[in-house]
């Protein structure tokens, strides 16, 4: 059967590319879906990922014949029925122990795809899991948030998009957005600290120092008001989080939208931004702005989405809207892929060392 992935863009080919020095595993614990059944065998046919399918093996193993779909390569998982089960289960009993809540059936809760895909992540089983295409967001947020870690030094964990559209000049337009899913309206410190986590994830995409815009409906205290006070102070906690850190990037704020993508318009309002360039990161006041600019951007802008990343945890994972294409799941997938590559060289190898020697 011919690829239907003829028309993917530059940026989830530039992905691709990356991985296939470096190839990783992803989790898809929502596997009865013809999308994912898709997109993992794309990933097998580029060979840049192990896909692992969560579900009834019986069932996916059908629907991916009726599709005309090979099952080579491809890992099945029934959680019910797997082999580490038991071991998950006495890892999710210790984990509830330690928070003081009492377990009933962890048997139950680990049969769950979400929570089995959530300890497969935590403990190294894979690198990185893809949910959401099947689920309402409130579904899958518990399994995520209660099993996989926070990252230290990260206020709260939060949803990061990747928004690309092509253009007639030598690559696509590509910015980073958060957050895009989780808080309202977040207070200075922790804005400050979704600019320093974007500005990294940006350098690692980009392979260059970023531009990260702290927004608001002011810039430089044009229109001054609790909200704009706020991210102005958040925009001088990032500066001092990404100088402590040794970050290699660039971080403006308070501006306003048009200032942050169109430097030439800072002159206008009398501004001085000398040498600054468009800015690759937009972080959001609140969540109404990011929730308003996304749909903008998809439905009027002619960009396409990637995301969420949910940025701030120990482990790479991605939540895709249910009404993700499948373009969208294949280049939301790399991006994970992608990240599990840039962990996996910075923190795993001892961490999981560290873990190993604690259960003994």
């Amino acid at each position: 059967m011919a690829s239907p992935f003829s028309s993917t863009d530059f940026f989830t080919e530039s992905l691709l590319h990356k991985l296939k020095r470096h190839p990783k595993r992803v989790v898809f614990p929502e596997a009865l879906d013809d999308r994912i059944l898709e997109v993992a065998c794309e990933l097998v046919r580029r060979e840049v990922v192990l896909p692992i399918l969560l579900g009834d093996r019986g069932k996916i193993r059908e629907r991916m014949s009726a599709l005309g779909l090979s099952c080579e390569f491809i890992l099945t998982v029934d959680p019910a029925e797997a082999s580490d089960l038991p071991l998950f289960c006495e890892r999710y009993e210790r984990v509830e122990r330690y928070r003081g809540n009492k377990v009933s059936n962890a048997a139950a809760v680990m049969a769950d795809p979400h929570y089995f895909g959530a300890m497969m992540v935590q403990y190294g089983q894979a690198d990185g899991m893809v949910v959401g295409n099947r689920v309402p967001a409130a579904e899958v947020a518990r399994p995520i948030f209660h099993l996989i870690r926070p990252q230290p030094g990260v206020a709260a964990p939060f949803g990061a998009v990747i928004a690309v559209r092509q253009t007639d000049g030598p690559g696509p337009e590509l910015m980073i957005l958060g957050d895009c899913s989780m808080h309202p309206e977040p207070d200075a410190e922790t804005l400050a600290s979704f600019a320093v986590e974007l500005g990294v994830l940006a350098r690692q995409i980009l392979g260059r120092s970023p531009r990260v815009a702290l927004l608001s409906h002011s810039t430089k205290g044009s229109f001054p008001s609790a909200s704009s006070r706020r991210v102005a102070a958040a925009t001088a906690l990032a500066r001092d989080a990404a100088s402590r850190r040794s970050v290699d990037i660039s971080i403006d704020g308070e501006i306003q939208i048009d200032v942050a993508l169109r430097p030439e318009t800072a002159a206008h309002k009398g501004i001085d931004r000398p040498g600054l360039s468009s800015a690759d990161v937009l972080v959001f006041p609140g969540l109404d702005a990011a929730d308003i600019s996304l749909r903008l951007l998809r439905h009027l802008g002619g960009y396409a989405l990637y995301g969420q990343l949910l940025a701030g945890l120990s482990r790479p994972v991605a939540q895709v809207p249910r009404t993700a294409s499948r373009e969208q799941i294949l280049g939301t997938t790399a991006a994970i892929a992608v990240e599990a590559v840039k962990y996996h060289d910075l923190h795993l190898a001892g961490e999981l060392a560290d873990e190993e020697e604690s259960a003994r």
